[in-house]
């Protein structure tokens, strides 16, 4: 990994500093403010502070969420059932849709580098919090634990996508020149670890009332997600209640209209966008205007949606040039500059959390606590209750509703698809290139190439 690994020595940590006036807790800074050496950085809380808010506009912008052609939203959903693709052929996004995927892969190379870039600059801000003597004990604390949150999250997608991989924890240039994967349920422990002391350190309250800065519950709604993808059921449910019994405002939004606007009520972390009046990439990507030149949505996808189905009315939209229809993802409304920001990329919402509980419950046994959890989600979407009679009926339910509340989310359909089991059932009628060693993506040849101790290849490349 050479190839995005600096000696911390000479690392100016906020190289590219994110002047935001639209993100209130990006704090904007002077051009000089990008010059500032390491070591100086985490003796003063702005800095600091700043420090940790750009690897967030880093996720937004350069990362696996920035909602462009290389994220999850459109690799992973490209991979799948959920977009059709009407690209060139023998393109990066080409290989993905069809199953082609090669090691040389420019976008999966693109989501390795840039993930471990980020994980460097996350461990160098860690490093820095850890060496710092300046900061008050409660400043450092909630610096540290959202330090630590991102790198939990950064290494949850990279095995979620490559299997085992190397789970980076320090900055020094040697060591990470020549890492070895490691198993995913390793990587998982360390994930956890990473959470439960992230837990422990990070404040209740979020910094702003618009929950762009992870607290307590983002973290409580991230272990939710670990525990379920880990089969840790109990641990699974406990964490998920957390924001279903919280006391604060995040609760179930009635108008599904409101679901993705910046002040829903069951937004749980969401990023801002870049500048003033800017919405979300996503938008710009999704919505058409014209025959589509690069995505749409399948209409599979939307012909099995039931009938009076709310997520199909209000979160899908089509375009018809006279003759034919397409279908776009239409969660995200604002495409253009809205003079003040109506939209954010969501992260974590409330109905994934009792989608997360219902699972874990019906995993548990407790078949009538789960069906009332899945109830919520399906009655706020205009749909009626469900009546599973056992607990193989109900799981298949609530794979099938988060099929059609998570669509097009930061890659859930595949990873879903892995975890329930259904890869041949959805993928090999569909995938003329599918293979049963698809599962995991191939670690990038350049990779392989520069640190041998990252072999074996994933099978099947």
């Amino acid at each position: 990994m050479k190839r995005f690994i600096y000696p911390i020595g000479s690392l100016i940590i906020l190289m590219m500093i994110i002047t935001n006036s639209s993100c209130e807790e990006f704090v904007e800074v002077d051009e000089h403010f990008g010059q500032i050496l390491y070591e100086e950085v985490f003796e003063n809380e702005e800095t600091a502070t700043t420090a940790i808010t750009t690897l967030y506009a880093k996720l937004r912008d350069e990362g696996i969420l920035n909602g462009g052609y290389s994220s999850l939203s459109i690799v992973n959903s490209l991979y799948t059932d959920e977009l059709e693709y009407y690209g060139n052929a023998g393109t990066a996004l080409y290989e993905v849709y069809n199953h082609f995927v090669l090691p040389s892969n420019s976008n999966l190379y693109s989501f390795w580098l840039r993930t471990y870039h980020l994980i460097y600059l996350t461990n160098s801000a860690i490093a820095g919090l850890e060496s710092s003597n300046s900061l008050l004990p409660e400043t450092k604390n909630q610096l540290m634990g959202e330090a630590l949150f991102v790198r939990a999250f950064l290494h949850f997608y990279l095995t979620n996508q490559f299997g085992d991989i190397p789970y980076i924890k320090t900055t020094n240039y040697e060591i990470n020149s020549e890492v070895s994967r490691m198993p995913i349920s390793e990587v998982y422990n360390l994930i956890l670890e990473d959470l439960n002391l992230s837990k422990s350190l990070i404040g209740i309250s979020y910094s702003s009332e618009l929950r762009t800065r992870p607290n307590k519950l983002v973290v409580s709604a991230f272990l939710a997600r670990v525990h379920l993808y880990m089969g840790n059921w109990e641990q699974a449910k406990t964490e998920s209640s957390i924001l279903i019994s919280n006391s604060s405002n995040i609760t179930i939004e009635s108008d599904i209209q409101n679901e993705f606007l910046k002040e829903s009520n069951s937004t749980i972390w969401h990023l801002s966008p870049k500048s003033a009046g800017e919405n979300t990439e996503d938008a710009r990507i999704f919505i058409l205007n014209s025959t589509p030149s690069t995505v749409s949505l399948s209409s599979d996808f939307v012909n099995s949606m039931e009938n009076n189905d709310l997520r199909r009315t209000h979160w899908v939209g089509e375009f018809n040039d006279g003759t034919t229809t397409w279908y776009y993802p239409h969660k995200y409304k604002f495409n253009m500059n809205t003079g003040s920001s109506m939209e954010y990329t969501v992260i974590f919402r409330l109905s994934e959390q009792y989608l997360i509980r219902a699972e874990a419950l019906a995993r548990l046994g407790n078949i009538s606590d789960a069906i009332e959890d899945l109830n919520v989600v399906r009655n706020r979407a205009g749909l009626p209750n469900i009546e599973a009679q056992s607990i193989d009926e109900l799981l298949i339910s609530i794979s099938s509703e988060r099929r059609f509340e998570l669509f097009t989310e930061h890659g859930h359909r595949w990873f879903d698809i892995k975890r329930f089991g259904i890869q041949f059932e959805v993928l090999e009628p569909l995938k003329p290139g599918w293979r049963s060693t698809n599962i995991l993506f191939p670690i990038p040849e350049s990779e392989l190439l520069m640190n041998p101790n990252l072999n074996p290849q994933n099978l099947g490349y």
